[in-house]
């Protein structure tokens, strides 16, 4: 996904789409570093709904760092910081 920046890894067979084409395996990337974004890894957690998982968040005390974005056709992500400052992100996998 060379507009944003992000080279995809994955420990099995990927789809046309970049997403795992057989359950089981995991699959991740990685983002140019800037000066903006947090040190390390971000851990980041397959949710049904990123507006209701981000309302439950700041519910229990976390905040949003990038609210619900499209990443190409393949679905959205978010980012929100845990009440320990721990930042974390969301995918929601595109229907269709």
């Amino acid at each position: 996904m060379p507009e944003l920046e992000y080279t995809g890894v994955s420990t099995g067979p990927v789809a046309e789409s970049g997403m795992p084409a057989e359950p089981g395996y995991i699959g991740g990337g990685m983002f140019q570093r800037s000066d903006q974004a947090p040190r390390g890894p971000v851990i980041t957690v397959d949710v049904a709904d990123i507006d209701a998982a981000l309302a439950k968040i700041e519910a229990l005390g976390g905040a949003t760092v990038a609210a619900k974005q499209p990443v190409g056709t393949m679905g959205f992500a978010a980012y929100f910081r845990d009440p320990e400052g721990n930042v974390m992100g969301l995918w929601e996998t595109a229907q269709g």
